[in-house]
């Protein structure tokens, strides 16, 4: 299988070559020239299946230049340690017909660590399999869980370097915490003056700058990108959607062939993504939901057929989606236009302009089958952590409330009472105050720690041990910069002199 450019579908790269690259030099995203399918019989023989053999059998559709060996050692070494659940990624029964999807087990207690402890294994084997010689350098901006996770996935690991940017004031203080203590010798994190959509825009920036690039390539090194624009970042989320259904057949919850219904709460698009592709492999889905915070970009986008990112900034209970320029969009555009790259490039265009574009009759309706979105803003998401922990005694994160919140919006308006898996993106730790104070509790003065235990008491649940050990930790990298400076910062953590396109 190959991977072509949403900008550019002449251009065709084996998988290794798109993860290693992580960005096309056009700005184009990677995606697969076909879609992989997935029968009902691999469904079937999945359902005792381990999640790490699950993993290995969907991930071998979409790599075929990695052999069964190496797809083996990175999935294992990804999954195999370093989650507190045996199930990886377990499904929780919350109500009948609504089911919890926990993508939050892992080291750093968001769902990111999904993507992210593999991520680095896919890097080093494709720079093997292309010999790479060059020193990659990880570029991240991060609305708060993708910088932890690749941090802690890139760590001290062997040909690569990782710079991490994030919102001065965006992130909460538990998210802030486990960045700037980041262990390793291998990596940077910045804080820079603006929003998640100033990062963003810095690092893509960096990456389409040529001379930038030629720069740090005479000094030994190369551009990738681990957030979710990098492909080997989005083919293992679409694992764990395959793995719910199966889990919902293994506790005879639904039948074989049935069909339900993913809620994902997102900001940049990739995580409902990953669920738009398992759908396209044959996973029985038949209504994409997809939930934003007051930032409500992507519902407006989805009810109207127009993306216009010319609104205020929000800072939200759930950070992690303030986001307004959604990247991954563009992989979905690419998929409902046949793959026509230019009518993508001049939309991608037009957005860079004028900071929005307009989809035809035609496209939107294609959009509008596939997907409903609605959006919860800070009131309700509070009400909901309350409202569902009075009635199931269940602990939501701000995120995952959100898309509980805009589940029940669809069932009211649509009357589907189809099954529904929701996406728990956050452990409800990562949130500690603001989950209190919907749960009616005093958090005035109190430490993110002594917010830990009470939150620990309230719930009846045991806090992650990764985040209770962040109250000792030495605080490493506390800088934050203007966004105009981050090339500029890239040269000096690298030590490269001049390397600048403005020298």
């Amino acid at each position: 299988m190959y991977y072509m450019s949403t900008r550019n579908s002449e251009l065709k790269l084996k998988s290794a070559e798109a993860i290693k690259k992580g960005l096309s030099e056009d700005g184009g995203l990677f995606v697969p020239t076909e879609i992989p399918s997935l029968s009902k019989a691999e469904i079937t023989k999945m359902i005792r299946m381990s999640y790490i053999d699950r993993a290995k059998l969907i991930l071998k559709k979409f790599l075929t230049d990695f052999t069964a060996a190496e797809i083996s050692d990175c999935v294992e070494g990804a999954y195999g340690t370093g989650f507190d659940c045996e199930k990886v990624a377990p499904v929780v029964k919350l109500s009948d017909g609504k089911y919890i999807l926990e993508l939050w087990h892992g080291p750093t207690c968001a769902f990111k660590d999904m993507a992210l402890q593999i991520l680095p294994r896919f890097m080093t084997c494709a720079m093997k399999k292309t010999d790479e010689d060059k020193k990659i350098v990880i570029l991240v901006a991060t609305s708060g869980d993708t910088g932890k996770a690749a941090l802690e996935g890139f760590k001290d690991v062997e040909g690569t370097e990782i710079i991490v940017f994030y919102p001065g004031d965006g992130v909460s203080d538990i998210q802030k915490l486990q960045m700037i203590t980041q262990e390793g010798a291998n990596v940077y994190v910045a804080g820079i003056d603006g929003n998640f959509d100033d990062a963003q825009n810095g690092v893509k920036a960096i990456f389409t700058d040529e001379k930038f690039g030629e720069k740090l390539a005479k000094s030994g090194f190369a551009l990738s990108s681990a957030n979710s624009i990098n492909w080997g970042r989005l083919v293992p989320q679409i694992v764990y959607y395959i793995s719910a259904y199966c889990d919902l057949l293994a506790d005879n919850e639904i039948n074989i062939g049935e069909k339900i219904n993913v809620c994902v709460p997102t900001g940049n698009f990739g995580n409902i993504l990953a669920a738009y592709y398992a759908k396209k492999m044959g996973l029985p889905i038949a209504k994409l939901i997809c939930a934003s915070n007051r930032n409500n970009v992507l519902t407006d986008f989805i009810k109207t057929g127009e993306y216009d990112k010319n609104r205020p900034f929000y800072q939200s209970v759930s950070p992690s989606m303030d986001i307004l320029i959604s990247s991954n969009l563009e992989r979905l555009l690419f998929d409902i236009c046949g793959e026509d790259d230019k009518k993508v490039t001049s939309m991608m265009g037009k957005l860079a302009k004028d900071g929005k574009y307009k989809l035809t009759k035609a496209l939107h309706k294609k959009i509008e089958s596939r997907f409903w979105g609605a959006y919860c803003d800070d009131y309700y998401t509070k009400v909901q952590i309350w409202k569902t922990f009075t009635q199931t005694g269940y602990t939501l994160d701000t995120h995952t409330a959100v898309a509980v919140d805009v589940y029940e919006q669809y069932v009211a308006e649509t009357g589907d009472k189809t099954k529904t898996v929701i996406a728990s993106t956050a452990s409800p730790y990562k949130f500690n105050e603001s989950v209190l104070s919907a749960l009616g509790e005093n958090v005035d003065g109190k430490s993110d720690f002594e917010l830990i235990d009470m939150l620990a008491e309230k719930s009846k649940t045991t806090p992650p041990a990764s985040l209770a050990e962040l109250k000792n930790k030495e605080k490493r990298f506390e800088k934050v910069i203007d966004k105009s400076m981050m090339p500029e910062l890239v040269c000096e953590t690298l030590n490269v002199k001049k390397c600048s396109s403005k020298s």
